[in-house]
């Protein structure tokens, strides 16, 4: 095993103190220029790495943050993901990345986890845990961003960013209509979601607004994947074949649903039009390609980082951000 270069090891290569290259390498007085550069170049020589621990016990910081996602094999949070390592990147900080896979339990571990690392903030992604351990868990740490969810009353030291999903919901139900379809079914998410929720209630919305009926058989919930959404799709077609019209929670779901036509001999969109959200590049891939609604989950990332980078510097920032969908018409609806 190789052996980490220590301050006391550059100490001895240039026959001065350990005070004096403390100084040198931190850029405090006390150490001519000439010396300065002769202690740094022989860091460099050497190897020489500043030990962050250390580092993060004398400033208090760790220049690191946490961020959970719920499944990062969701191309959704994939690119979020990296919108955040971007910006992290750029200002010199890394980052823990943790997935629960849905799992509420699974959550809790990971939150105590970056909470024992002492990270200096946290990007939180559609938590999945209750009102009350969620109150928790927000007093833990410095600094929180919370996507996908809201707070019932705002944190100084947090805030939260989310789409606009009552608003894209309706985008896409009035899409439908404009295209004379009657029966519109909605392929939902989770039931813990948020995100289901919001959608679900601009789902009921847009029905109203177009003097539809509201009718519980044309709803099906499932895993926000690819194999859930032909599942619950399937079901949902069996049930009710007069469907035209399907919403999909987000893009995995809706090709899921595409699939399920396919196997059941029904044309996209001549028979049945399906319009997901979020814009994944599978979207664009899949023939024909999919309508959905679009956000820019890599700016989405970056914002959430830059956000908590502000907090963790003192800036006051806003309790709440909303990003507005917009609805990319191609060739599925």
């Amino acid at each position: 095993m190789i052996k980490r270069p220590t301050l006391a090891d550059i100490a001895d290569a240039a026959s001065v103190s350990l005070m004096t290259v403390s100084r040198a390498i931190n850029n405090k007085p006390g150490v001519s220029e000439e010396l300065r550069q002769e202690i740094l170049a022989l860091a460099n020589e050497l190897g020489y790495h500043p030990n962050q621990i250390a580092r993060g016990l004398a400033t208090n910081q760790t220049t690191s943050v946490g961020l959970i996602v719920p499944d990062n094999t969701n191309p959704f949070f994939a690119q979020i993901a990296r919108g955040v390592e971007d910006a992290a990147y750029e200002h010199g900080y890394s980052v823990f990345l943790v997935n629960t896979v849905e799992d509420p339990t699974r959550e809790l571990e990971a939150l105590n986890s970056l909470w024992q690392k002492d990270v200096d903030g946290l990007i939180w992604c559609s938590a999945r845990v209750s009102v009350e351990d969620l109150k928790v868990q927000l007093n833990r740490f410095p600094a929180v961003v919370l996507l996908n969810r809201e707070l019932e009353e705002p944190l100084s030291h947090a805030m939260t960013l989310n789409v606009h999903d009552h608003r894209g919901a309706r985008l896409a139900v009035a899409h439908f209509v404009g295209r004379g379809r009657r029966r519109i079914a909605y392929l939902n998410g989770p039931s813990h979601s948020l995100s289901a929720h919001r959608r679900l209630q601009g789902y009921y919305a847009a029905l109203t607004a177009a003097n539809l009926p509201l009718d519980s058989l044309l709803e099906e919930c499932c895993i926000p994947d690819t194999e859930s959404g032909y599942e619950a799709a399937l079901a949902l077609l069996k049930r009710c074949p007069d469907v035209d019209a399907i919403l999909a929670f987000n893009d995995l779901v809706a090709v899921g649903a595409m699939q399920a036509c396919q196997a059941l001999g029904r044309r996209v969109p001549e028979d049945i039009g399906i319009i997901g959200f979020d814009d994944i590049p599978l979207a664009t891939i899949i023939k024909p390609q999919l309508t959905t609604l679009h956000v820019n989950l890599m700016h989405i990332g970056k914002v959430a980082m830059q956000s908590l980078l502000d907090m963790m510097g003192g800036v006051v920032c806003p309790a709440a951000m909303l990003i507005e969908p917009e609805l990319y018409v191609r060739d599925s609806a």
